[in-house]
């Protein structure tokens, strides 16, 4: 059977984030455990501040993650706006908004649209679809302070195309948001078997065909690259920022993710990146 859109979405979402727990793509800020204390608090950001990209991975349907990032970027900022450091901006990039919306981003930050409109014209309710009320916060408390807000995203129009007919269908036009085809990395053997796995067990009886394996593992690598290439984009503009990232925790467990495709691109030994996991029934800097 050939995976269709829908049904691959839903795979990638929910089963990656369990089969890939075991490793981790660099070093890895364990901020899992309740932290009560002032002290606990002012170690994990001291953490986070040495790098120039954090990952804040979620589970997107989990408000407490949403929370938790909220209050890691509470104080990343004052961080940075305490150090007096010249240009020590902080920029916020996140997996829900698709690239083609950073012009709307924009005119949120400058206060040209509302929230309201902000989620209609980003086509938010179709496109991602998880509670507004997760991420109005971070977007709010980003208005307030005029933080850079980065869409990363690829075009659904596009992983739709690839997940049905191949990234040989796509055209020269399709390429305005998401990076060349050369890289566009699908020699991860690791990575292709244990994808080839989870594809396995949650097609039907087992019997998805070869076709739909390859698209279903080029839209996963597809989103990765897309969201590297805009964060990589971003640092390598704006090299004194500090770019914290949403995204779901299937992106960046395990070598394969957004974490080691931001390294290619950017290859400079004095670039530093975190990832923090927002565990599943866990609180984060209470």
């Amino acid at each position: 059977m050939n995976l269709k859109f829908p049904v691959l979405i839903y795979f990638v979402g929910v089963f990656l984030v369990g089969f890939f727990w075991i490793k981790y793509p660099n070093e890895l800020v364990s901020v899992a455990e309740p932290l009560t204390h002032a002290s606990q608090e002012e170690q994990v950001i001291n953490q986070l501040k040495q790098n120039d990209v954090i990952y804040l991975a979620e589970n997107h349907d989990r408000l407490e993650d949403h929370a938790s990032q909220l209050k890691i970027i509470t104080q990343l900022y004052q961080e940075r706006t305490d150090s007096n450091t010249d240009n020590a901006e902080l920029a916020i990039a996140l997996e829900m908004f698709q690239r083609p919306f950073q012009p709307r981003l924009n005119r949120y930050l400058a206060k040209q649209i509302n929230e309201t409109e902000l989620q209609e014209q980003t086509e938010y309710d179709t496109r991602w679809g998880f509670d507004w009320e997760y991420y109005a916060p971070i977007l709010r408390f980003a208005q307030e302070n005029q933080i850079p807000l980065i869409a990363l995203n690829t075009p659904t129009e596009i992983t739709r195309k690839v997940a049905e007919n191949s990234l040989n269908s796509l055209e020269k036009s399709d390429f305005r948001y998401i990076p060349p085809l050369a890289e566009i990395k699908l020699d991860n053997q690791e990575y292709r078997q244990k994808l080839q796995e989870v594809y396995q067990q949650h097609t039907q009886n087992g019997q998805g065909n070869s076709d739909g394996f390859e698209n279903f593992f080029a839209v996963q690598v597809l989103w990765d690259e897309t969201m590297a290439e805009a964060i990589a984009f971003y640092y390598q503009n704006n090299p004194q920022s500090q770019i914290v990232v949403l995204v779901g925790q299937g992106h960046i467990i395990d070598n394969y993710g957004i974490p080691d495709r931001v390294t290619r691109r950017i290859n400079d030994p004095s670039f530093k990146q975190t990832s923090v996991m927002l565990e599943k029934n866990r609180t984060v800097l209470e």
